[in-house]
């Protein structure tokens, strides 16, 4: 697998509306710009992506546990996504993210019960995804439900993939929503 680059950001969620949140609120994304294989090779077999979504979530995982600088056993939730350029198909960034891409992730964060929630889309350089995020051991905690933005400028170019891990701790800063009774 050819990794053009690593992007990684992190941001604090110190205040919101005035408010000081008082308390660690923590959101990373590792994104890495891929070559996609399978560009131009419409209904190809998907093998191939499954593999490398293996061996990228970890990696992906890993830089943006540092990021977040937190113990792996403190997150509390996380997200990934992918953006097919536009020689891909959808379904290159459905095997890239989802048959083996989780496990590795999972052993990043210390557990993680539930599923990692995704999205995907083609597009072009400086296409924008957003990526949703949950608790990482129980998708119905929503206190976590949330999404952080990911957009790279040059990225990615038609035979390329921009693949996402996002990791938060903290939730929403004030988050007050409850369940149905």
């Amino acid at each position: 697998m050819r990794i053009r680059k690593f992007v990684t950001t992190c941001e604090d969620i110190r205040e919101e509306n005035g408010r000081e949140v008082g308390r660690l609120v923590r959101r990373a994304v590792c994104s890495a710009v891929i070559d996609n294989p399978l560009a131009g090779k419409p209904g190809a077999d998907l093998a191939v992506l499954e593999a490398m979504g293996a061996e990228i979530s970890g990696q992906l995982a890993e830089r943006a546990l540092a990021a977040l600088g937190v113990a792996a056993g403190d997150v509390t939730a996380y997200g990934k996504g992918a953006i097919v350029g536009t020689a891909g198909e959808i379904e290159h960034a459905a095997a890239l993210i989802h048959p083996r891409f989780g496990a590795p992730v999972r052993k990043t964060v210390v557990k993680g019960d539930d599923i990692i929630p995704s999205t995907k889309k083609i597009g072009g350089p400086g296409a924008h995804i957003t990526l949703p995020i949950t608790n990482k051991d129980d998708i119905w905690s929503f206190n976590e439900m949330d999404a952080i933005d990911v957009w790279i400028p040059d990225a990615p170019h038609a035979d390329e993939i921009v693949v996402s891990v996002a990791l938060a701790v903290g939730g929403r800063p004030f988050a007050r929503t409850k369940k149905p009774s």
